[in-house]
């Protein structure tokens, strides 16, 4: 597994404070898998602190978590910052060393990642692929720092520089998008987007400073993103709607265009983002609108997925539920069996209860191909699918 570094040239700015290491206590660690291990604890306790600005029982216990707080920070970026920690706490005298410090933290983020005990947190399991992006990129900054400053001590000097120039890229790099993108969406438009993506959030706000368009949002199942998001869009005095995701052929057909985030753009220019995402593309393209992917650059992750299958494991995924939602008003919630027979049968009001027989599948993510996206907007501008994967080469020379 491999992934992309940014350029030399990327927009970082060197303004992330030095770590708090009193915040790291013993004691916000309820939620996370018991463990003897204290570096364990640490690293863990620093990454929910940067994604989320609290510790992780105030994340995993918050009962009004809401979409726009659930992460402050780009998962990518709280995984660099949390990294930095480890080096700031080291007490390896080489550089090997220090190198098994950070892989052993980087194994630990993405164990967490794929437990149970992150969903609260994270994106049930999308935000590996991006998770595993950022660990990469800040290991080959150790490496190249290594090559280019043997001295092990002007190295970790040289390491955290440059970790902390990357530590705000993730505000820039939105602003950058941002300004990119408002340009595609004009007065009297209707945007087809899915589910919640902080960059595609931060594109539609700032197109609508000057601009009159409505919005159509998909609900997102299985967590209702996008149900969500539309609080966000409807605050904003932005028209707003939000339809099944079943329904996406029939309101993209009123639609002018699809702007859509991304948890990974892969090398042959696809995307890997919530489930859905792949039919809105198909969808799109059939109807013959236009499809744009906002994403990051340091989300550019060096896979080559060829099918679904191909896509990372992301650990254990939740069972899914099901409510007949149609029913839900009229019955008061309670469909199904009575409310009365929860004590005998332990059967839940408004749940539609399934046979054991019955196999429920619950992806968090697909992939998209290449061929079904226009455009994608990135910090470092406006790309084809096909400059992805030159970008890569690029960058790798």
């Amino acid at each position: 597994r491999k992934f992309v570094s940014l350029p030399t040239n990327h927009p970082l700015h060197n303004t992330m404070s030095p770590s708090d290491e009193n915040t790291a206590t013993d004691g916000g660690m309820s939620s996370i898998p018991p463990t003897t291990n204290d570096a364990k604890d640490l690293v863990l306790q620093d990454l929910c602190r940067h994604l989320t600005g609290r510790t992780t029982t105030e994340a995993t216990e918050e009962k009004n978590n809401s979409i726009e707080h659930r992460s402050v920070v780009a998962l990518p970026v709280a995984a660099i910052q949390s990294l930095l920690d480890v080096i700031r706490r080291t007490k390896a005298g080489t550089m090997m060393g220090l190198q098994e410090e950070l892989r052993r933290a980087e194994e630990d983020m993405l164990e967490f990642a794929r437990s149970p005990s992150s969903r609260s947190i994270l994106k049930g399991g999308r935000s590996f692929i991006a998770l595993a992006s950022g660990c990469e990129l800040f290991m080959k900054y150790v490496t190249r720092a290594f090559l280019e400053t043997p001295d092990f001590a002007a190295c970790i000097a040289e390491v955290l520089e440059r970790g902390e120039a990357f530590a705000n890229i993730s505000l820039s790099a939105r602003d950058r998008i941002a300004d990119i993108g408002q340009d595609f969406v004009q007065d009297g438009q209707t945007v087809v987007t899915h589910g919640w993506s902080r960059v595609v959030s931060k594109l539609l706000l700032k197109a609508a400073e000057h601009k009159q368009f409505s919005i159509v949002v998909l609900e997102g199942r299985p967590d209702a993103g996008g149900a969500k998001a539309a609080k966000t869009y409807a605050e904003a005095g932005i028209p707003t709607t939000v339809v099944l995701d079943s329904a996406m052929a029939y309101v993209i057909e009123k639609a002018d265009l699809v702007i859509v985030g991304a948890e990974g753009v892969v090398e042959n220019g696809g995307v890997v983002n919530k489930v859905g995402t792949y039919s809105l593309g198909i969808v799109a393209r059939e109807m013959g609108k236009p499809f744009y992917v906002a994403a990051e650059s340091y989300k550019f992750a060096r896979l080559f997925p060829l099918n679904q299958s191909d896509l990372p494991d992301v650990g254990v995924v939740p069972r899914l539920n099901f409510v007949d939602t149609a029913s839900w008003e009229a019955t008061g919630g309670k469909v199904g069996k009575p409310a009365e027979s929860l004590s005998t049968d332990g059967a839940v009001p408004g749940h539609v209860c399934l046979p054991d027989q019955v196999e429920v599948e619950n992806p968090p993510c697909d992939y998209t191909p290449a061929k079904y996206i226009t455009l994608l907007f990135t910090d470092l501008g406006v790309l084809t699918p096909s400059a992805v994967s030159d970008e890569l080469i690029r960058l790798y020379q």
